[in-house]
C-alpha cells in the first residue's frame, strides 16, 4: 500500500515542477519548447485523476469500516495509534486532491498558453497581410 502512496507523491511532486516551470518568466523560445513538452507529457500523466479517485475510494471505504476507539475502554497506545490513522488518511487525501488540482492547473495553464501563441501568430499574420 505504501507504493502506491510513494508514486502518487512522485507524481505530485513532478506536477508542480512542471506547473513552476511553466508559470516561470523565460525567453519566448524557451517558454514555447516547454509548453510543448508539458502538452506531451499532459496525455500519459491523465493515469493520475483515475488512480487519485481510487485512492479516495479507497480511504472512503476504509474510513468507514474502521474501529472507532473513543471510550473509556481503549488504552492510551489504541487511541494513540487511532489518531495517527486519522491523520495518515487526511494527508493522503490532500495528497489525492492536490494531484488532480495540479493536473488541472498545468493542463490549464499549458492550454492557455497555446492559445495566447496562436493568437499571437494570427496578429502577426494580419500585420503582414
Amino acid at each position: 500500500m505504501a507504493l502506491q502512496w510513494l508514486i502518487l507523491t512522485c507524481v505530485v511532486a513532478a506536477e508542480a515542477a512542471m506547473a513552476l516551470l511553466v508559470t516561470m518568466p523565460a525567453p519566448r523560445i524557451v517558454k514555447s519548447r516547454l509548453i510543448d513538452l508539458t502538452s506531451l507529457l499532459l496525455q500519459p500523466a491523465a493515469f493520475v485523476i483515475p488512480f487519485a479517485a481510487f485512492q479516495l475510494l479507497d480511504l472512503y471505504w476504509k474510513n468507514e469500516h474502521r474501529l472507532e476507539c473513543s471510550s473509556d475502554i481503549c488504552t492510551a497506545e489504541e487511541r494513540t495509534r487511532y489518531e495517527k490513522a486519522i491523520f495518515k488518511a487526511q494527508r493522503n487525501a490532500i495528497l489525492c486532491v492536490s494531484a488532480c488540482l495540479l493536473y488541472w492547473c498545468v493542463y490549464r495553464i499549458s492550454k492557455y498558453q497555446r492559445e495566447i501563441k496562436e493568437l499571437e501568430e494570427a496578429e502577426k499574420r494580419l500585420k503582414t497581410e
